[in-house]
């Protein structure tokens, strides 16, 4: 593109200062003419007032002397009062030449060896005419038309040379974003999601710019949402898995249980990798409307199911605040996952035999959902509240705190840590209601330590 810039311009610029110095370059040499013919209509005109007056030789010899170079004037006489015609000067033109001026009585111009001869008729007082001759040299007719055509060659040389450098920097100016903005792309094809391209150059390499960093910011938040996805997706297998290891683990001895509970376990590793190594990079991305369901009705269909693995460990629960409908704008499948992630760590972290208890609060712009127990507690909330940051000593990914807070955070909600009644740990998950703000990306909810006094 540069050079292509480049020959236009060249090509063009030159096209115009032939157009203009070639007509210019012969205007000037016709002034140089008529100025070299003027000069010598002057001299002649000297000349002239002095024949009207007198035809004594000596008189105009000492008046062609006077008027100019004696060698390029001459003055013919013709036969007056019996006397022959003479001739002042040296004479240049032909005869014939004088002969038609003095017939036609009209100044002429005649081409003579060396250069030019004017010839000036002039009336004598005793009606004879008389003929100025005014020999103009070759040289004099191109006098100074060199140096002009020299001029203007310079000028036209320096037009052109001027024009291709502005054409190579405005070259510069456009191929320099182009370039950038396809080293740009060839870097996000080669998977380096944090190139950008700087908006410079035209309009319309700027708006191309603008696209492309619209474009890989895109990439990186789909990027991201896979592997949000595939992060939560993994994670709703911990939960048959925590069954399936308390089942295991009620199995007794033997060869086979053992298998089995190695083989739980080796499960439960590989989905922890999945976890992690889906969590590894990429920023967050905001999270998609979601249709609404009816937070108690999911609430008590998730303790039907969790309700007989407590039996069996011989925990106590209780459910509450599930008795009238409390409609959040979350996915059922959703609430559903963020259930059985808070209550899969209450079974996970806790012994067997602890008490929990779900509680479900309406309000009138949010519905705020409970989970406590009568474990230790959670020495650390703000690390477990950190995604990803799961130490796995205690089979903790991490992730299942971070999936309930995402989901909160979508409707504007929150999620906070605290200490429940039971003396255990409480997580309070804040749902917005419909219609309400939704919270703002990288919006983080606060981890508040709640000491509560006296019963809920």
């Amino acid at each position: 593109m540069r050079w292509a810039l480049v020959k236009v311009c060249l090509a063009v610029t030159t096209m115009v200062v032939v157009a203009f110095a070639v007509p210019l370059g012969l205007v000037v040499k016709e002034m140089a003419r008529e100025r070299a013919f003027a000069g010598a209509e002057r001299q002649a005109a000297a000349v002239a007032p002095a024949l009207s007056i007198t035809t004594d030789r000596d008189q105009l010899e000492r008046v062609v002397a006077s008027a100019g170079s004696a060698s390029r004037i001459a003055v013919h006489l013709p036969e007056t009062d019996g006397r022959p015609a003479s001739r002042i000067g040296r004479m240049r033109a032909a005869d014939a030449d004088i002969a038609a001026v003095r017939r036609v009585g009209r100044a002429s111009t005649a081409e003579v060896p060396g250069g030019y001869a004017f010839l000036q008729p002039v009336a004598l007082g005793s009606g004879a005419i008389a003929v100025v001759e005014v020999h103009i040299p070759e040289d004099e007719t191109t006098n100074g038309v060199g140096t002009a055509w020299a001029v203007l060659a310079g000028v036209g040389a320096a037009l052109v040379v001027g024009s291709v450098a502005v054409a190579d920097r405005l070259g510069v100016r456009m191929v320099q974003p182009a370039r950038r903005l396809a080293q740009g792309a060839q870097e996000l094809g080669e998977g380096k999601l944090g190139v950008r391209v700087a908006e410079e150059g035209p309009p319309e390499l700027r708006r191309a710019s603008v696209a492309f960093n619209s474009m890989a910011d895109r990439v990186v938040q789909l990027l991201a949402a896979e592997r949000e996805l595939a992060a939560d997706l993994s994670h709703r297998l911990r939960t048959p898995l925590t069954v399936l290891r308390l089942n295991a683990a009620s199995l007794g001895d033997g060869a086979a249980a053992e298998q089995t509970r190695a083989a739980v376990a080796q499960l439960e590793r590989e989905v922890d990798t999945v976890i992690r190594t889906a969590r590894e990079a990429g920023p967050r991305t905001a999270e998609v409307p979601r249709a609404g369901c009816d937070a108690a009705e999911v609430v008590r269909e998730r303790m039907t199911f969790w309700s007989a693995l407590a039996e069996d460990e011989g925990r106590t629960w209780r459910v509450a605040g599930v008795d009238r409908p409390a409609r959040i704008p979350v996915a059922r499948a959703d609430l559903g996952a963020a259930l059985d992630a808070l209550l899969g760590n209450v079974f996970r972290h806790t012994p067997e035999g602890t008490a929990f208890a779900v509680d479900v609060h309406h309000g009138e712009d949010a519905v705020i959902v409970l989970v406590s127990d009568a474990g230790p507690g959670i020495p650390d909330p703000e690390a477990a509240m950190a995604r990803g940051r799961g130490s796995g000593t205690d089979g903790s990914t991490g992730l299942g705190l971070d999936i309930v807070r995402r989901l909160a955070e979508s409707t504007g909600g929150d999620l906070a840590i605290g200490r429940s009644v039971l003396g255990g740990t409480e997580i309070r998950v804040r749902f917005q209601r419909e219609g309400r703000r939704p919270a703002r990306r990288g919006e983080r909810s606060t981890v508040r330590r709640r000491r509560r006094v006296g019963a809920r």
